[in-house]
């Protein structure tokens, strides 16, 4: 067989992600588009003994090619096909030397941070080989260390992270905060004396998806504490806890419209939400109700850690003895629901259940760590670094539910209207941010807005979204000019077309039309320049024809790479109706009309 050099092999790509793509437009198959790995960007020329069948492995359908389970990111002991390591081969210079540098450089590229527990033992083995041998090392000892990483590995170097495009999706995000850093608007909380001192110029963003994809900017990395952004996870807890009827007999679900701190409970004497302080404090009377105030917070705090490992999370007692000292509103709250009868106990001990909730709130995270937090129930509970299961979906998705009606005081309705996307915020300044299935953020900025929110947090929120379509229905859009990330830039228009042209094909009128009005061109072509028009005429799907006519900006002898126009569609198949309608509407058979070709050399000769 012969070997491909690198254009070669490029080439071949190319091709055969052309023949795909006729493939999946002409309906005879659903093909993913391969993926190309990472590696590619360093060149080719160690390939060139690389045969065609194992560069192939790459190009084949997902569904072909050999996966790993889960369960090998652990066991060295599974089974591994040589050629699983196939890709690895990239990183090896011309005398078989695999080069460390590459590998980090491309780990890095698709988001990966080299603190990431799933590449303990490759990050152990690169970091020797830096030390020792200016980063090379024998192919073989690599594999040998690179078995217990596998499966995460191939993930980020074949692109198949939930964000594959990373690093243009982080020059955006890179914009975004740079837009906002230049908002110097709002003012430092001041009701809590050790929340005064902050300094106003504070900004951090910090980004994790549930692929474990990092992103940190600013001022990431500085420690403050939770605040009110506890609440969320305290209640996630709660629920997983107790279940979600037994909570809710205390607490309501509804939006207050008040000030977080109101001194005011809902028509059956509970608390609204659990996002505000009266809910959030009868929460803290539910958390391990048998335990003692030090076993409480001990639990609490390992709650925490299991949901961000890696990053930094302490206590602040400055901010907890602060808090104490000017608590009389909470107190206050306390008494209201005391007298009520809105806490589980009949007596309740309202000093120790207040002192509980203002530790809480003196968590001390940093940006990093609570998007790693956000992220953990952006995953349905399962922290994306380390795979554990910190709370039940059921859990996480009641969670996100009161995050997304109630998690911003009373600017939440508006929130969801601009930004949709489930947040928690405190004064602080911090933001939790989570986009289901796919990240969580967390943004720091002291300086707040007469509600309490961080302004530059808010600022962030709705450029995001005007940029990215993480809104809530952005689904419904089909062509508002926002870049959905999960997708590759080339494919997302080609997913459309598909989509256009599959209608077509079943006849579905009602797509069609759903499709055009969202902005979508009726006369878009796929890679063999069929059109909807050619598909539906093949068909013979006389409404969908109709349809496509009335739009008005369709060629309807739009020619195809064969020269073919849906005239010609129509009477192969003997669609008579059809090819009546078409004809009655200006329609010529291909051979009727010149070619491009045929007309540049008529002009050349006149």
């Amino acid at each position: 067989m012969s070997l491909l050099c690198s254009s070669g092999l490029q080439s071949f790509s190319a091709r055969r992600l052309c023949h795909a793509r006729a493939l999946t437009l002409s309906g005879r198959n659903l093909y993913t588009a391969p993926c190309v790995p990472l590696g590619f960007r360093h060149g080719l020329a160690n390939w060139q003994s690389c045969r065609v069948s194992r560069c192939s492995q790459w190009i084949r359908p997902m569904s072909s090619r050999p996966c790993v389970s889960n369960a090998a990111m652990g066991r060295s002991s599974q089974v591994i096909s040589p050629d699983e390591y196939s890709i690895f081969e990239l990183y090896c210079n011309s005398s078989g030397q695999f080069v460390t540098q590459r590998l980090l450089a491309d780990l890095k590229a698709a988001g990966l941070h080299h603190s990431d527990p799933r590449l303990k033992e490759v990050m152990s083995v690169c970091r020797e080989a830096q030390e020792d041998s200016e980063g090379l090392m024998p192919f073989e000892e690599f594999k040998k260390h690179a078995t217990a990483n596998l499966a995460i590995l191939q993930k980020a170097l074949l692109r198949k992270m939930v964000i594959p495009e990373w690093e243009e999706f982080s020059n955006l995000v890179r914009g975004i905060y740079r837009d906002q850093k230049k908002n110097t608007n709002g003012k430092v909380a001041d009701y809590i004396p050790q929340l005064a001192k902050m300094d106003p110029g504070l900004w951090g963003v910090s980004i994790c998806t549930i692929d474990g994809q990092r992103l940190s900017l600013g001022d990431a990395r500085t420690p403050f504490c939770m605040q009110s952004s506890s609440k969320c996870l305290n209640y996630a807890y709660v629920l997983e806890d107790n279940g979600r009827d037994e909570v809710h007999k205390y607490i309501g679900q509804e939006p207050s419209g008040l000030a977080f701190n109101e001194l005011k409970l809902n028509s059956y004497g509970k608390p609204h939400n659990p996002m505000v302080n009266a809910g959030a404090i009868l929460l803290c009377s539910l958390i391990k109700p048998g335990y003692s105030p030090a076993e409480k917070f001990s639990w609490l705090q390992d709650q925490y850690r299991r949901a961000c490992p890696t990053d930094h999370i302490g206590f602040c007692n400055a901010t907890f003895q602060s808090e104490k000292q000017s608590a009389d509103r909470n107190f206050a709250l306390g008494y209201l629901m005391r007298e009520q009868g809105s806490f589980p106990q009949e007596r309740p001990d309202l000093q120790q259940i207040l002192e509980f909730y203002f530790q809480t709130c003196s968590m001390e995270i940093n940006a990093r760590s609570g998007a790693v937090m956000a992220a953990t129930l952006a995953a349905g509970g399962i922290c994306p670094l380390t795979g554990e299961k910190v709370v039940s979906p059921n859990a996480v998705r009641n969670t996100l539910s009161l995050m997304l009606s109630c998690g911003m005081y009373d600017y939440s309705g508006q929130f969801a209207f601009e930004v949709g996307l489930p947040a928690k915020s405190g004064v602080s300044g911090c933001i939790f941010l989570v986009v289901p299935n796919v990240m969580g953020i967390c943004l720091f900025s002291p300086p707040l807005d007469n509600i309490g929110n961080s302004v530059r947090g808010l600022g962030f929120s709705r450029e995001l979204v005007e940029t990215f379509n993480f809104h809530h229905y952005d689904s419904l859009l089909q062509n508002e000019g926002k870049w959905d990330p999960r997708r590759r830039r080339n494919s997302t228009q080609e997913h459309w077309i598909v989509s256009l042209l599959f209608s077509a094909s079943k006849g579905d009128v009602t797509a069609l039309r759903r499709y055009v009005a969202s902005g979508m061109d009726a006369s878009a072509v796929d890679y063999d320049g069929r059109s909807a028009l050619h598909v539906a005429a093949t068909a013979g799907h006389v409404k969908c024809v109709e349809y496509l006519l009335s739009v008005g900006n369709i060629d309807i002898n739009l020619t195809d790479r064969w020269h073919r126009t849906a005239v010609d569609d129509a009477r192969q198949f003997g669609h008579v109706r059809m090819l009546e309608l078409l004809e009655l509407n200006g329609g010529k058979a291909g051979a009727d009309i010149p070619k491009a070709e045929d007309a540049e050399e008529d002009t050349v000769s006149k």
